[in-house]
């Protein structure tokens, strides 16, 4: 089959049922957004796989397998860090015995609201306290694009807390 045949086949198949597995995805995961990331996700590996999916007798149960599994391994990515996260928290030897939940919550929203970079490099400095070299590693990038998107990072923080709430946050002062 030629690969323009085999493009047209996989345009109408996404046509007809990208819909349905975008449905499938947020069903199993409960987000919108998430679901759509693993539809997509899904028909680039069904692309990938096209001349496998074409062969199978059921190429619609086959693509809601591989959704299936795509959000089965996202929920347990999810759950997997839930437990890093609260062990880690857990572990803290001067963890407060009442937290001031509407500014947890102020700065998870504030920390929600940077680009994925600029949050990791500030959760990986400031929570988890790893050196840039460190978080360089972990992100894969170099330990100046660390430097970089973490002060711009905590000057963004401070626009949305205000300087007060950025300093205690990162036990820093500026």
């Amino acid at each position: 089959m030629a690969l323009d045949d085999a493009s047209a086949e996989f345009h109408d198949f996404f046509e007809r049922h990208h819909a349905e597995l975008a449905r499938l995805a947020h069903l199993l995961t409960g987000e919108a957004d998430t679901a759509d990331d693993l539809a997509a996700d899904a028909f680039v590996a069904l692309w990938h796989r096209w001349d496998r999916v074409q062969r199978a007798d059921h190429p619609v149960a086959y693509a809601r397998g591989v959704v299936t599994n795509m959000a089965r391994a996202r929920i347990r990515a999810l759950i997997r860090e839930r437990r890093r996260i609260h062990l880690f928290w857990s572990a803290l030897p001067g963890r407060a015995q009442h937290p001031d939940v509407d500014a947890v919550m102020d700065v998870r929203r504030a920390l929600a609201r940077l680009p994925f970079r600029k949050r990791a490099c500030v959760v990986l400095r400031h929570a988890l306290d790893l050196s840039e070299k460190d978080t360089a590693l972990a992100l894969g990038t170099s330990v100046g694009t660390v430097k970089s998107q973490t002060s711009k990072a905590m000057a963004e923080l401070q626009r949305l807390l205000g300087a007060q709430a950025a300093e205690e946050l990162t036990g820093t002062r500026n």
